[in-house]
């Protein structure tokens, strides 16, 4: 069995609101199963990226990190649950419903994903996230799938992305 191609697009964002632009992007192109995992130092803007995420989805409600309850759940034209594994290892995750979550006709937001196992993320849309040296509000930010539901994300996203900086 060969390895699957990724899809990838690098984006560089130079403010919070550009971070939650792209959410809403990724957003309004979400469908029910979709799976976006993120990754990123502290202060990266992950969660930012879900705000904007959550407004897409059409999410009214105050979007925050989940650090502590663990799993936030938001209605919207499509179910948000934004889940924050940072202070969970491997043995604490099926006490948190997992497998529920995932299961669920929703949209799922993962901070942290790198505690998740990577069996479970195969179709997911991965976002890096990571500073850009000397520049204080500036991102990199990477996005990339290797199957189909996260590369069709992927590709809706960029086409509008793109339309939008032809305008």
């Amino acid at each position: 069995m060969g390895v699957k191609q990724s899809h990838e697009y690098s984006y560089v964002s130079h403010s919070a609101d550009a971070t939650r632009r792209l959410g809403r992007l990724l957003g309004a192109h979400a469908q029910p199963g979709d799976l976006v995992t993120l990754r990123g130092d502290l202060g990266s803007g992950k969660t930012t990226l879900v705000q904007g995420l959550a407004e897409g989805l059409g999410v009214q409600d105050l979007v925050t990190s989940p650090s502590f309850t663990l799993v936030h759940e938001h209605s919207g034209r499509v179910r948000l649950y934004h889940l924050d594994l940072y202070r969970l290892g491997p043995q604490d995750l099926p006490d948190i419903g997992l497998d529920d979550v995932l299961g669920a006709q929703a949209v799922v937001a993962v901070e942290w994903s790198e505690r998740l196992p990577p069996s479970l993320c195969g179709d997911a849309l991965r976002v890096e996230m990571e500073f850009v040296p000397e520049e204080d509000e500036s991102r990199r930010i990477t996005l990339r799938a290797w199957a189909t539901r996260g590369q069709r994300l992927l590709e809706s996203t960029l086409e509008e992305l793109h339309a939008d900086a032809g305008d």
